[in-house]
């Protein structure tokens, strides 16, 4: 029987470096001979993509409501688990996700503002509680953020989605819960300054997985 892998998590708001960091991550872990499966939500499958397209969709056709906004993350979560997190686990892969649940507790609790107790019904039914072994949360303050994230798709000719295009205020409300779920986990929790040079964070990075990692091979 093989070994459960391990399942890592890297979140923050928009413009923070989750996307940048991954591949590091990625990365350290293969060098210490490690199968990794990098994935990220909503998405990771051909279906939970699907939903992540209806979700980033900035067209003002149709506004979408909130809690329609909060039943397709879970939607997509659930196909993702099925399809692709799960049978990862199982094999004893370890898994590195671009965002999980504690994204839903910060954006539709903390940027809906939608009460935590109807997004952890929905967690209980969805994981089965199934959790990160790890999460890395990329904190900076909404406003350099911003530049961040502007200054990167002026070079890549992008355009915002339509969580980049909410107001401070809400990305204010992102951080906070951000910081009150590694407030309540700091086991689970590495908070990482993500401010700093690329070379500065990643020093970061590279200490949190040299102390957690070798405890779990």
């Amino acid at each position: 029987m093989h070994k459960r892998g391990r399942f890592i998590t890297l979140e923050g708001g928009e413009g923070v470096g989750k996307s940048t960091n991954l591949g590091w991550v990625v990365a350290w872990l293969e060098s210490q001979e490690i199968e990794v499966v990098q994935t990220r939500e909503p998405g990771g499958t051909p279906r939970a993509e699907a939903i992540r397209q209806l979700l980033l969709d900035p067209s003002p056709v149709e506004p979408l409501d909130a809690d329609a906004e909060l039943l397709l993350m879970f939607a997509a979560r659930a196909q993702h688990l099925a399809q692709k997190i799960r049978p990862a686990l199982a094999r004893g892969a370890w898994v590195v996700c671009d965002r999980f649940t504690d994204a839903t507790f910060a954006y539709q609790g903390g940027g809906r503002g939608i009460a935590g107790s109807r997004i952890a019904i929905l967690e209980t039914f969805v994981q089965q509680g199934l959790t990160p072994d790890l999460t890395l949360l990329f904190d900076m303050t909404p406003e350099a953020a911003r530049r961040r994230l502007e200054a990167r798709l002026q070079t890549r000719g992008e355009q915002k989605d339509r969580f980049e295009r909410e107001q401070t205020a809400f990305f204010d409300a992102v951080r906070h819960g951000y910081l009150k779920r590694a407030l309540a986990e700091p086991e689970r929790f590495a908070v990482i300054d993500a401010e700093p040079a690329l070379n500065e964070v990643q020093a970061q990075l590279a200490s949190v997985l040299q102390e957690r990692v070798p405890a779990w091979r």
